[in-house]
């Protein structure tokens, strides 16, 4: 007789438990975030006189900004502890 996983359940909660106005301020803040990244990569490449005065630079500033805000949305949108 096979025995029963513990993992099984008759539906996934994960759809009711999930704020949909959570995920719309999330992707309305990834849109906006993302526009500024264009605005930060053109204020870099203004001035540059090769790739290397634009990309380090670009890179030094909006990396730390993109791995916080997929931090923050990961435990934005994760699932509520019970």
């Amino acid at each position: 007789m096979p025995e029963k996983f513990r993992n099984s359940g008759p539906y996934s909660n994960v759809g009711p438990d999930m704020k949909w106005t959570r995920v719309a301020g999330v992707a309305l803040a990834l849109a906006v975030l993302l526009y500024g990244t264009v605005l930060v990569f053109l204020a870099f490449d203004r001035n540059s006189h090769s790739g290397s005065d634009t990309i380090r630079p670009f890179v030094i500033t909006m990396g730390p900004v993109w791995a916080l805000t997929i931090w923050a949305a990961v435990i934005l949108l994760r699932k509520p502890r019970t």
